[in-house]
């Protein structure tokens, strides 16, 4: 479990600090094992802990899939962003290309910040690591068929995407503006 000293440090001292890790057993000892499962991914989530180890595959499946889809999201957002504006750039005096790309970006940065922006597993990643340092530092030894899910902070990167997102619908909105005027 990650210690209060141990939130306040920055990328670089949690690096080269143990990394904090929560492992979650495939241990069915109910009927409801997977609701215990989530409760446990909800907690190491909240806990912000470096990596997760998720045991029970179809929570791991679940889990991956929805951070999949949630990058598949932020990043169409950020390219139909910067191609619509670019295409706004290209085609100044047709702003019915740049409109459609325009919305895209619109539509999925909305779907994101309403589904995944408040969502703790939206700062994680699934996890595919080949420093054996780090891998040597996770008890890996005694997890069966482990989805690995590794701490990221994306501030930076969601407010990008809806700078690039509201910038692109401004000028797209001005371009409209400005054919019909």
């Amino acid at each position: 479990m990650q210690t209060r000293r141990q939130m306040g440090k920055s990328t670089e001292e949690r690096s080269t600090a143990a990394p904090t890790f929560r492992i979650i057993r495939e241990v069915y000892e109910s009927t409801n094992a997977h609701e215990r499962f989530e409760a446990e991914l909800d907690k190491a989530l909240e806990a912000k802990v470096d990596y997760i180890i998720i045991e029970p595959p179809r929570l791991g499946d679940e889990t991956g899939r929805w951070i999949t889809v949630g990058n598949c999201l932020h990043k169409t957002a950020v390219v139909s962003g910067l191609a619509s504006f670019i295409s706004s750039l290209i085609w100044r005096d047709r702003p019915i290309i740049a409109a459609p790309i325009c919305a895209v970006s619109l539509f999925c940065t909305g779907l994101y910040t309403v589904s995944w922006n408040y969502d703790p597993c939206c700062q994680y990643q699934v996890f595919v690591e080949s420093d054996e340092e780090i891998l040597s530092k996770l008890p890996l030894e005694d997890v069966s068929a482990p989805m690995i899910l590794g701490y990221s902070p994306n501030t930076k990167t969601k407010y990008l995407h809806r700078s690039i997102t509201l910038f692109s619908a401004a000028f797209c909105a001005w371009q409209i503006w400005r054919s019909y005027k």
